[in-house]
C-alpha cells in the first residue's frame, strides 16, 4: 500500500542521515577521506528518498484516501486539486515532512559543490545538516505520522494506527474535513514554502560556521563560501514575511498587515538576525574584525530558527497561525537546547583564535555605523523575544497566562526601526577605516536639503502635523534621497570617466559591483515599504455601521453605498453572502466593490473576504459584518482608510528584485586577501594529511 511505502522511506532516509553523521566523524577522527565520501553520497540519497515519501503522501492527498488519517484531517472532496496539493503542509504532519524534504534538497545542492579547497569543512557540514534533517524525520516517524490510518474497533471505537490493531477493521470515511477556510487561498501555495525555504537555508551558513569552529579555520573563508547562500535564505524568509503580510491583509478581515502575532514574531526574528549577519559579515572580510560576533550572529539565527518552528508545532502559544497542541515540544526544546550549547561552548573553545585582525580607530567609520546597525536589530530582537516569551513565563509564575500586545511592539521598536532606516541612508556614505563628520556632511547636504523642502511640502500641502509621522517621513525621504544621490554620484563620475551614457554607466556600474547596488536596492525597498508602514499606522481611520439598502457610510471623503446583497450555495459546498457597494469620492463615482462572507460547511467555519479598492495613494477596504434577510432591515459593514499601503507591497517586489541582483554571481574572478590565502595554504596542507 502506498501508506506503507511512504511510512517505509521515510524510516529509511533517517537511518540514511544517522549514517551520514556517523560516518561523516568515523572519517575526520581516522583521517579516511572514503568515511567521508560516504557520508556525503549518504547525505546526497537521502533527497530522493524523501522525495519518495512526498509524492506518496501528495498521491493519497489528491486520490482522496481519507482512511489515511491525515487526509481526512486536511482535504475533501470540493476542494480543487491545487489546495489538496499544497494541503501537504496544511497540516502538523505534512509539514514537517515537506520541512525535512526541503533541509535535504538544500544539504544535497550544498554537497555537490567543489570540495578541493575545503576538504576539511566536509564532515561536519554533513554531520550539521543530517543532523537536522535527522530530527525532522525523526519527529515525523515517532510523533506525527502522516501515514497513519483509520480503523475502526469492533466497539464501534475509531483508531488511527500505521497498522491494524488487534480487535478492529478496515475504516474509510467517505469525505475528509477539509482545510481550515484562512489556508484556503492562493497565499497558502507560496507564503509557508517561502517561509520554510528561509529556515532551511540558514541551516546551511551555519553548518560552514560550526565546521570553522571544529576545524579551527577562523579565517574568512566560511563567510565567502556561504555569502550567496546567506542571500538566498535572507530573500526566501523576506519573501516569507511579505507574503504572510498580504495572507494576513487579504483573509483576515481586519484591515492590516501584521498584528504582532507571537508566531509572525517567531519568524521575524531569525530575519534580523539574518539581517544583522549580512551587514556584519563585510566588516570581517573587509577589515578582518568580529569575528566573534559573526560566529554568534549565525549561531542565533539557526538557533531562533528551530525556536520559531518549535512556537508554531508544540502548541505552547494561541495563534491564528500556528498548529493544534502537539507532543513534539519537549523534543524541539532539548533539541534546541543541545545545538546551542554545543555551538556556544565551540565558539568559547575557539576564543582565542577568532582575534580581529584589525581595530576600530573611528566611531564614523563604515564598521563602526554598521556595528551600531547591529545593536539596533538586536535590540529589536530583545523586544521581540521577551514579548514572545513572556506569556510563557507569566504563567510559569502566576498560573495565568499574560499576553502582550501591538502596543507594546509598537511603543518599543518604532524609535529602533526609525534609527535604523536612517542609518541604512548614512553608513554606506562612510569609509572603511576612518570617517569624519566633515566628510559625512559633504555627502549628506544635498539630500538632507531635498528632504526638508519635501517635509515643507507635508507639512503645508497635505496639512500632515502629526509630530511622529513628520518625524517617519524625514527620516524615510533623507534615506531615500542619500541612495538616490548615490547612485547619481556613481554613474555620472563613470560616465565622464568612459564617455558613457547616464544609464549605460549605472547598469556597468550595478554589473561590476552586484552586491553594493543590490544592496542599495534592498534599501530602497525598505524605504517604499516604511513610507507604507507610517500610512496605515498613523493615519488609517475606520467606521462601522447598519446600513438599509441605498443607503450610505462616509469615511475621509469616500461616499459608500449599499445597493444588493446575494445569499447562495456553491459547487465547491459554501454558501456565500455577497455585498455589492458602490464607492464615489466628491460626487464622483469610483468602482463597486463586492465584500462577502463564506461559510464552509465542511469545517463548519466562516471566512471574510473584503472589497478593496487600490491605488498608489491609497486602499478603500470593506467588510460584510452581518445582514439581515431583508435587504430593508440592513447590513452591517466596517470600512478601513489605508493610507499608502501599496508602497509596502511595491516595496517587497523592489526588495525581491536587489535581493536577486545581490546574490547574482560576479564575472571578475574574486580577489583574496593575502592574509586569507595564507590560512588557505595552511588548511589545505592539512585537509592534504586525510586520507
Amino acid at each position: 500500500m502506498v501508506e506503507d511505502f511512504g511510512y517505509g522511506v521515510l524510516i529509511l532516509s533517517f537511518i540514511l542521515a544517522i549514517y551520514a553523521i556517523g560516518s561523516a566523524v568515523y572519517g575526520y577522527v581516522h583521517r579516511s577521506q572514503k568515511w567521508v565520501e560516504s557520508s556525503r553520497l549518504a547525505m546526497q540519497l537521502t533527497f530522493p528518498i524523501l522525495t519518495l515519501s512526498v509524492i506518496s503522501l501528495i498521491y493519497l492527498l489528491v486520490n482522496d484516501q481519507y482512511h489515511v488519517a491525515f487526509v481526512y484531517e486536511v482535504t475533501s472532496r470540493s476542494m480543487p486539486m491545487y489546495l489538496k496539493i499544497t494541503s501537504l503542509w496544511g497540516g502538523q504532519s505534512g509539514s514537517l515532512v515537506f520541512w525535512a524534504w526541503l533541509m535535504a534538497a538544500f544539504s544535497t545542492a550544498v554537497s555537490l559543490r567543489k570540495w578541493d579547497r575545503d576538504r576539511e569543512f566536509l564532515p561536519w557540514v554533513v554531520v550539521v545538516t543530517s543532523l537536522t534533517m535527522a530530527f525532522f524525520v525523526g519527529l515525523v516517524i515517532f510523533y506525527e505520522n502522516p501515514f497513519l490510518q483509520y480503523w475502526k474497533s469492533f466497539s464501534g471505537d475509531v483508531i488511527s494506527a500505521m497498522f491494524q490493531p488487534a480487535g478492529s477493521a478496515f475504516f474509510a470515511p467517505t469525505d475528509g474535513r477539509g482545510l481550515n477556510p484562512l489556508l484556503r487561498h492562493p497565499g497558502m501555495v507560496i507564503h509557508p514554502p517561502m517561509l520554510y525555504l528561509g529556515f532551511v537555508s540558514f541551516v546551511i551558513p551555519f553548518a560552514f560556521a560550526i565546521a570553522a569552529l571544529v576545524t579551527g579555520r577562523t579565517d574568512d573563508r566560511w563567510i565567502r563560501i556561504t555569502r550567496r547562500w546567506t542571500i538566498i535564505a535572507w530573500t526566501f524568509l523576506s519573501l516569507g514575511l511579505v507574503l504572510g503580510g498580504r495572507w494576513a491583509y487579504d483573509v483576515l478581515g481586519w484591515g492590516g498587515y501584521w498584528g504582532w502575532d507571537p508566531v509572525e514574531i517567531s519568524a521575524f526574528m531569525p530575519w534580523l538576525t539574518g539581517t544583522a549577519f549580512l551587514h556584519s559579515v563585510m566588516i570581517q572580510e573587509k577589515r578582518g574584525m568580529l569575528k566573534y560576533w559573526n560566529m554568534l550572529l549565525i549561531i542565533l539565527t539557526y538557533a531562533l530558527v528551530i525556536f520559531g518552528t518549535f512556537l508554531t508545532r508544540s502548541g505552547v502559544l494561541s495563534s491564528v497561525h500556528a498548529f493544534a497542541q502537539s507532543a513534539i515540544g519537549p523534543a524541539f526544546f532539548i533539541f534546541i537546547g543541545i545545538t546551542f550549547v554545543t555551538s556556544v561552548a565551540l565558539l568559547i573553545y575557539r576564543w582565542a583564535d577568532l582575534k580581529a585582525e584589525s581595530q576600530m580607530t573611528s566611531m564614523l567609520s563604515r564598521e563602526a555605523l554598521f556595528l551600531l546597525n547591529n545593536l539596533l536589530f538586536m535590540s529589536i530582537l530583545v523586544v521581540c523575544f521577551w514579548g514572545v516569551i513572556f506569556p510563557l513565563i507569566s504563567e510559569l509564575v502566576t498560573g495565568q497566562k499574560i499576553t502582550v500586545g501591538p502596543p507594546f511592539y509598537k511603543n518599543a521598536t518604532g524609535p529602533l526601526f526609525a534609527a535604523l532606516v536612517l542609518l541604512m541612508g548614512i553608513a554606506p556614505l562612510s569609509a572603511w577605516g576612518h570617517s569624519t563628520l566633515k566628510t559625512l556632511g559633504q555627502a549628506m547636504w544635498k539630500p538632507l536639503i531635498a528632504s526638508l523642502v519635501v517635509m515643507v511640502i507635508i507639512f503645508f500641502g497635505f496639512d500632515i502635523r502629526q509630530p511622529y509621522a513628520l518625524i517617519g517621513f524625514f527620516v524615510i525621504f533623507t534615506s531615500a534621497f542619500i541612495t538616490i544621490y548615490e547612485f547619481w554620484r556613481a554613474a555620472r563620475a563613470r560616465s565622464r570617466a568612459q564617455k558613457e551614457n547616464i544609464l549605460l554607466a549605472l547598469w556597468r556600474l550595478a554589473g561590476r559591483n552586484r552586491r553594493r547596488y543590490g544592496g542599495y536596492i534592498i534599501h530602497l525597498a525598505i524605504v517604499c515599504m516604511s513610507l507604507g508602514i507610517i500610512g496605515i499606522e498613523m493615519f488609517q481611520t475606520q467606521t462601522q455601521g447598519t446600513i438599509a439598502q441605498g443607503q450610505s457610510l462616509q469615511l475621509d471623503g469616500y461616499t459608500v453605498t449599499y445597493k444588493d446583497l446575494a445569499v447562495f450555495d456553491t459547487n465547491d459546498n459554501r454558501n456565500v453572502a455577497r455585498a455589492v457597494l458602490t464607492v464615489s469620492k466628491n460626487g464622483q463615482f469610483l468602482t463597486e466593490l463586492y465584500p462577502r462572507r463564506d461559510y464552509y460547511y465542511e469545517s463548519q467555519q466562516p471566512m471574510t473576504i473584503p472589497g478593496v479598492r487600490s491605488t498608489m495613494a491609497d486602499d478603500l477596504y470593506v467588510i460584510l459584518v452581518d445582514w439581515q434577510p431583508i435587504l430593508s432591515s440592513g447590513a452591517t459593514f466596517k470600512i478601513y482608510h489605508n493610507p499608502l499601503v501599496n508602497w509596502l507591497w511595491l516595496g517587497s517586489i523592489i526588495l525581491i528584485f536587489g535581493s536577486i541582483v545581490a546574490g547574482w554571481p560576479d564575472k571578475e574572478v574574486e580577489i583574496v586577501p593575502a592574509r586569507v590565502r595564507r590560512n588557505q595554504i595552511a588548511g589545505s596542507a592539512v585537509g592534504q594529511q586525510v586520507d
